[in-house]
């Protein structure tokens, strides 16, 4: 795909991540349609990408409706979608059973499992099913890229968010078969530790135990994922691939 003139909705856009790849694609001439909760993070990073054009909108993932309604005003914002960047997520981490001296003294709660599943998950298959279908129903392709996690072979202490990201990889398979008649290209991109300010802000000895768990003896910065994304978009012989950005490491 050449990029310059096109228009990219990725989610979870107002920093991180999101953020990075946006300002990576906003830079080769791509008009960026971001979403998230966070409406002042929102114009705060739509102000800071190059060039013009880009437009924000306040959403849910996990909102059939809202989802609907966000690509409504985003099209009508920077024009008919060309791709997508499912980044939207979130963590709540815990054991799904923790004992004390044999004891049962806490589980995995069905609303920490639920709010995981939703907006990692669902929140995925919702946005990239209103993509792709705007996508096909126009007759033009495009790319989607959905971002998984090196959590997806399993975590400690992750059992909702591993199992999401192991559907997301799952699902983007899936897609890159299904969705390839109409031109459309899906592919994946499984982060592994990343200096993104969720994790910058763990306390120093568990960044250290980190980064010493990496054969790169580093974490991974938000610009190395971002030049991933362009690469998939840019090269229109990739689909249904996944790419481990992690030094590395494999969990």
């Amino acid at each position: 795909m050449e990029l310059a003139d096109k228009h990219i909705i990725i989610t979870g856009a107002a920093r991180g991540l999101g953020l990075a790849m946006a300002a990576e694609l906003a830079s080769a001439g791509v008009r960026i349609g971001l979403i998230d909760l966070d409406a002042g993070a929102l114009g705060e990073a739509a102000a800071s990408l190059p060039g013009g054009g880009h437009a924000t909108a306040v959403a849910d993932v996990s909102d059939e409706t809202a989802v609907k309604a966000a690509f409504d005003s985003l099209e009508q914002a920077i024009g008919p979608v060309d791709g997508l960047i499912n980044n939207a997520g979130v963590t709540r981490d815990g054991l799904l059973v923790k004992t004390r001296d044999g004891n049962v003294v806490d589980t995995m709660s069905l609303a920490d499992w639920q709010s995981v599943i939703a907006v990692n998950l669902t929140g995925v298959f919702l946005c990239g099913r209103e993509a792709a279908a705007r996508m096909a129903e126009r007759g033009t392709p495009g790319v989607i890229i959905n971002i998984s996690s090196i959590s997806k072979a399993g975590n400690f202490g992750q059992s909702n968010y591993a199992a999401a990201k192991a559907g997301v990889a799952a699902m983007t398979v899936t897609w890159a078969r299904e969705l390839a008649r109409q031109g459309i290209r899906v592919a994946s991109i499984s982060p592994g530790f990343t200096a993104t300010e969720m994790v910058s802000a763990m306390p120093e000895k568990a960044i250290g135990r980190i980064t010493a768990s990496v054969p790169l003896a580093r974490l991974g910065e938000p610009s190395e994922i971002a030049t991933t994304a362009r690469f998939i978009f840019e090269n229109d012989y990739i689909s249904g691939r996944d790419f481990a950005i992690d030094g590395g490491l494999r969990l």
